[in-house]
């Protein structure tokens, strides 16, 4: 059978992946992303672990000039959209509204799948200043 033009074969040395960010304290981010979010956590040595029943993680590190993300870092999919914010909404956390293009509702949600313009997401920050999201799945 002849390999479609362009693709690669896969390659045998990547053990898995992983992906990373910054904070600006290791303290703050420790205390919101397991006791607020209650995501597993696993401290090390360099940084934390956050850690995913599907088996992923992400890897946060202090960083002394960290600079917040200007994009979503990280996205946690969720099967009620509604049912997510008013939950983290009770744990203290503050949904971002926008205007516009992707204009939210009073609760903070972008309603794409309504509209067919994307997924149903609301966005908020950790205390670092990074972006993260609910998204409906």
């Amino acid at each position: 059978m002849a390999q479609a033009v362009g693709k690669k074969t896969k390659e045998a040395f990547f053990t898995g992946a992983f992906s990373s960010f910054s904070v600006d304290d290791i303290d703050k981010a420790k205390n919101f992303y397991g006791k607020t979010l209650g995501v597993d956590i696993s401290e090390m040595e360099e940084g934390l672990q956050l850690d995913f029943d599907e088996g992923g993680s992400i890897f946060l590190y202090p960083k002394d000039d960290h600079e917040p993300a200007t994009f979503t870092v990280l996205n946690f999919n969720v099967d009620d959209i509604e049912r997510a914010v008013d939950e983290l909404k009770g744990r203290g956390v503050t949904f971002e509204s926008f205007s516009g293009e992707m204009e939210t509702d009073k609760d903070g949600i972008f309603r794409g799948q309504d509209s067919g313009d994307g997924p149903n997401i609301a966005l908020f920050k950790d205390p670092a200043g990074n972006f993260l999201s609910v998204i409906e799945s």
